[in-house]
């Protein structure tokens, strides 16, 4: 375990264990998942990818200079604190590999990480293990990489999310991966439409920074170093925290958005559990998040705060009205107490065409988390009969190829009797990795009002929210979307 000393690291404070449990307790990042407040497909605007980079890199300079390498860098281990900085989590694959004192630095054998963020050396390291086992080579010298260039690429790989909203590759090997074959071929200079998102002054940077030779990759020194890192930030102070996190979070939440307008496209349709030999990479990286419990599960790991809400806990802004402007046959009329929390729920703003927040909540709030709270973002409310509604959801998982379980007679009482109802997921996401998770759909109110909410066990955040945004569209019929001018004035 690391012991963080560094504000952009979480904090380490205890751990026990008993005849049943061993646990830890570690900082509370409860401004959230940084990732799930990033629009997929588009990323976030140039100053705020500057911003959370920069403290990224600090985190990882940090770590270097004590000999650890992180080895696990993506968007499901970068966290927020409550005013919106960096929090850089999970060192489960963490590993000692530099000694200090002497500068004798120990090669690494492990394969980890995920598949789109990984470095080429440890997908290397992946196949000559493959051809020795095949081979009967055991006696042969095994090979390994350095452990510091690979957080590197890594954190070049999460700089280019930031700024796409996707990941470049599925992998980076040329036998797998047309993308990562493109960009060799082209030293660095692929016609993929994704790089075209990316700011001419970064390019020079993240390819510096994803040279396939880790002896010729950047250093941290050289990327420090760099005109578009060393560029003022207005969110950034001389500490490196943020300096205004309402109005970073503010940004940030409008730039999330639901296009009704589009035409979803299905997921990949590939089985999950029927891979061919060849294919079993998939899941050959070590990984240190565990699964969430799925089906038939007693608590729900992501639940909002939302149910004391709409149970008679005022909010401090002044109510406004909300109104559907999309209208199943039969609705239930909610009183103007739900309408007031709904209009003040941040998560609503994707559903208007604006995408503005509500000016009640942008000058009452004090810090990131009342702008951009911890819960997931991916969830919509709905007034449609629960019968008609869960119908509605598993035909459009159906249609986007998702294989569903969990509903039937039963499940649609539940939800009738003021119950919940967990639809299961399981899928491979656009970069054929596993996605997995629950649909939630739980009544909030005595009158009909329906949450959705879709909890992410595991998987690519990004790719969780692509796949929310397409279902989200395939049930416009049933979504509660604000009136503009009620909300905003």
């Amino acid at each position: 375990m690391l012991v963080s000393g560094h504000e952009n690291i979480i904090r380490y404070l205890n751990h026990g264990s008993d005849q049943t449990w061993s646990w830890i307790a570690l900082e509370l990042a409860d401004g959230g998942d940084l990732f799930d407040k990033i629009e997929s497909d588009e990323g976030v605007p140039e100053d705020i990818a500057h911003f959370y980079f920069k403290q990224l890199i600090n985190a990882i300079a940090w770590c270097h200079g004590k000999g650890v390498a992180h080895r696990d860098i993506k968007p499901e281990n970068m966290l927020l604190n409550a005013q919106g900085d960096l929090k850089l989590a999970d060192f489960g694959l963490a590993t000692k590999y530099l000694d200090t004192r002497t500068g004798q630095e120990k090669i690494c054998g492990t394969v980890c990480g995920s598949p789109p963020y990984i470095a080429p050396e440890i997908v290397r390291i992946f196949d000559e293990h493959r051809k020795r086992n095949r081979d009967n080579q055991d006696g042969r010298q095994k090979p390994g990489y350095r452990a510091g260039p690979t957080d590197i690429w890594s954190c070049a790989i999460v700089l280019f999310v930031l700024l796409a909203g996707n990941t470049p590759w599925d992998m980076p090997t040329e036998e797998r991966s047309q993308e990562y074959s493109d960009f060799l071929y082209t030293n660095g200079k692929p016609d993929d439409e994704l790089w075209t998102k990316v700011p001419f002054e970064v390019l020079s940077l993240i390819r510096g920074m994803l040279r396939p030779n880790p002896e010729e990759r950047f250093s941290l020194a050289e990327i420090r170093a760099h005109p578009w890192f060393t560029r003022p930030n207005r969110y950034m102070n001389e500490q490196g925290k943020t300096t205004d996190s309402v109005a970073l979070a503010t940004r940030m939440m409008e730039r999330l958005h639901i296009d009704f307008t589009a035409i979803p496209t299905s997921q990949p349709t590939m089985d999950v559990d029927s891979r061919t030999p060849d294919q079993d990479w998939h899941t050959a990286f070590a990984a240190t998040q565990p699964e969430t419990p799925l089906e038939d599960v007693a608590v729900d790991w992501e639940a909002p705060p939302r149910l004391a809400a709409f149970h008679g806990v005022s909010a401090s802004q002044p109510t406004t009205s909300l109104d559907r402007n999309r209208e199943p046959t039969s609705r239930p009329a909610f009183n103007d107490h739900f309408a007031h929390q709904l209009s003040q729920d941040p998560s609503m703003s994707q559903f208007t065409q604006s995408h503005q927040l509500p000016l009640t909540l942008t000058q009452a709030a004090k810090q990131f988390k009342d702008i951009a709270p911890a819960h997931t973002l991916t969830r919509f409310y709905s007034a449609m009969a629960p019968r008609q509604l869960l119908d509605l959801l598993t035909a459009a998982l159906h249609e986007l190829n998702v294989p569903t379980s969990g509903t039937g007679a039963a499940r649609y009482q539940s939800v009738a009797d003021g119950g919940g109802v967990y639809i299961w997921v399981k899928t491979m996401d656009s970069r054929k990795q596993e996605l997995k998770g629950d649909v939630i759909v739980e009544p909030v109110s005595d009158d009909g009002l329906l949450e959705v909410r879709f909890s992410k066990a595991k998987g690519d955040p990004l790719e969780w929210r692509r796949l929310f945004k397409r279902v989200t569209v395939l049930c416009r019929d049933a979504v509660i979307v604000p009136r503009e001018n009620a909300m905003f004035g």
